[in-house]
């Protein structure tokens, strides 16, 4: 059950970072980061690895694109 709670965090966590590849929307990772640390403590909380892998590949996307922009844009 955790397992599917982190892959959903995972799910709303990206529908929000893909957006935010676009130029001057970066501002919106922020929103999207504790999602992402909450799908991850779940997953690892789960006995299955499938959803904190998920969010931690939205994570890293997330933190790429954060860097890009210099942590605000």
């Amino acid at each position: 059950m955790l397992n599917l709670l982190s892959i959903l965090l995972g799910l709303v966590s990206l529908v929000v970072v893909i957006p935010a590849t676009i130029p001057l929307l970066g501002w919106a990772n922020w929103f999207a980061l504790p999602l992402i640390v909450i799908g991850v403590i779940l997953g690892q909380l789960s006995s299955s690895n499938g959803g904190r892998n998920f969010c931690l590949v939205v994570l890293l996307i997330a933190a790429v694109r954060l860097s890009i922009g210099g942590g605000i844009i």
